[in-house]
């Protein structure tokens, strides 16, 4: 896809339209622009390719010079248009400090004193305020360097304000080491096989060595790193379960000592979400609907870029939540409203895949099946984008739907394509995806015999599969697929079997032959 066109499209109806607007703001040609018809192009929903653009751009003679310099043209455009933006939406960003000290130097060059230095106050709070520590020390150093104007603070007071700040940006330099140590310890406990050792542990280790404890405890920003550091070695050893109370004890502590201001939007924005995900993993689905809320009223509140931004990713976890609140129906509502919305490649991915589990666990296999062909993406590609773990879940989504549809020639395909990418990848044995060889074996074996699974062996092989014990302990992604196999057994929808061994139903007699 044309890049700039991908950029284009994660604009919202509103934002296309103040954007031409903008293009158009010189008051000059205001009728055959060549930037607007070429914006008008790209915001068409047909890809057009290079040689379609010139034909409709230059009809009597394509001229590839002047196009490529017309992209340009528009690129500059995009980039002004959002610099502009930024200011507007978040008044309080870095650039504003950045565009108060750049007014401020030139003030100063004209001898206009009195007006740079009541500039030099406003950035001054602006950088406080947000904690731009570096920004913050440009303004001090500026401030001394004007010490001498009768309009000048107090130079004693001046250095005072200058030290206190080299004290918070040195903080933030030993928070920046402490980061890279943290990544590194953990990195290096995975590596020993030391999946056990408390992440608490380390963290501790690390923060007293650099004297961080107290920083950590009342800085949300740095709080937020942290907690995005552990996360994302919680991720890898799938320790949902130690890390919510760890990151809910540390999110309330900064709530209830210090508080959360509006410069902490982001960071709190971004706790509440990491919160509110792994109670989702840790099956307390009513709590994380909650936090949700929070997250919601915070997003309503805040900055437009960053709840569009972040918008997305609350919807995909929201109607998570309510599968397993036996609020199917409602799931699919939300995703269905949003692919209406141009989303970028990661967040479209994400919502054709989860709309289908949905559509496949109300029985709606043609809808299920419609809305993964429409992913339009090979594994390669979707592999480089998401991963392979996702590329095996829509592989096996795939699969079932194809199996239930009837369609077994089709299913038999995906099977294997599933067992050589697992086998090229992890060895013969499967090694960490064990359990999925497992898997399709029992599926084939459903392939070849659907009357098998009534069988007692069949069931009593269910229980064997490696990753599915304990089931109280299993991730969510995996207990959907053997939510699926215990329901062959049993002879019963899917769905509800799902939400009984989720923990969220009661539970029926076990598989049965």
């Amino acid at each position: 896809m044309d890049d700039l066109k991908t950029t284009l499209n994660t604009f919202s109806p509103d934002d296309r339209k103040e954007f031409r607007q903008f293009i158009q703001r010189q008051r000059r040609k205001q009728k055959g622009r060549m930037d607007v018809r070429l914006y008008d192009l790209l915001s068409e929903p047909a890809e057009h390719d290079t040689a379609e653009l010139l034909r409709r751009l230059y009809p009597e003679e394509p001229n590839a010079v002047a196009y490529y310099a017309l992209r340009k043209r528009l690129m500059r455009h995009l980039m002004d248009f959002l610099l502009l933006r930024q200011h507007q939406q978040d008044p309080t960003a870095a650039a504003s400090v950045r565009g108060l000290l750049t007014l401020a130097h030139y003030l100063f060059e004209v001898r206009v004193g009195r007006l740079a230095w009541s500039t030099l106050r406003k950035a001054e709070k602006l950088a406080r305020q947000n904690e731009q520590y570096e920004l913050l020390n440009a303004v001090y150093n500026l401030q001394i360097t004007h010490a001498g104007s009768p309009h000048a603070d107090e130079l004693t007071d001046i250095v005072r304000r200058r030290n206190l700040n080299k004290r918070a940006a040195d903080e933030e330099e030993r928070a920046n080491i402490a980061d890279s140590l943290i990544r590194l310890r953990l990195r290096q406990a995975r590596v020993r096989g030391r999946a056990g050792e408390s992440f608490d542990a380390i963290l501790q280790e690390v923060l007293r060595e650099y004297d961080l404890q107290e920083a950590f405890a009342r800085r949300p920003a740095l709080l937020y790193r942290l907690m995005s550091i552990t996360r994302a070695a919680m991720l890898v050893r799938r320790d949902y379960l130690s890390f919510a109370p760890f990151v809910m004890r540390c999110y309330h502590l900064m709530e209830k000592r210090h508080g959360f201001q509006a410069a902490h939007h982001e960071a709190q924005v971004g706790l509440l979400y990491m919160i509110a995900h792994a109670l989702y993993r840790t099956r307390r689905f009513e709590e994380s609907v909650a936090y949700l809320a929070r997250l919601k009223a915070l997003l309503d509140a805040g900055p437009r870029q960053r709840a569009a931004a972040m918008r997305p990713r609350y919807t995909f976890l929201l109607a998570a939540n309510y599968a397993f609140l036996d609020r199917n129906a409602d799931s699919i509502r939300l995703l269905e409203a949003t692919l209406q919305q141009a989303l970028p490649p990661r967040e479209l991915l994400t919502a054709r895949l989860g709309l289908g589990f949905h559509y496949f666990a109300e029985g709606q296999y043609q809808k299920a099946n419609q809305v993964l062909l429409a992913i339009g993406r090979t594994d390669h590609w979707c592999e480089q984008e998401m991963g392979v773990e996702w590329v095996l879940n829509r592989s096996m989504g795939e699969m079932l739907i194809q199996l239930e549809l009837g369609n077994s020639d089709l299913a038999y395909n995906r099977l294997r394509a599933i067992e050589r990418l697992v086998k090229e990848r992890f060895g013969p044995a499967g090694g960490g995806y064990a359990a999925v060889l497992g898997f399709l074996q029992l599926v084939r074996d459903i392939l070849d015999d659907p009357a098998v699974v009534r069988t007692p062996d069949f069931a009593a092989r269910i229980t064997q599969l490696p990753a599915f014990v304990p089931l109280e302990q299993e991730d969510l992604q995996a207990l959907s697929f053997f939510s699926w196999l215990y329901a062959k057994v049993q002879g019963r929808p899917y769905y509800p079997v799902l939400l009984e061994l989720a923990g969220v139903a009661e539970v029926a007699p076990g598989p049965a032959a």
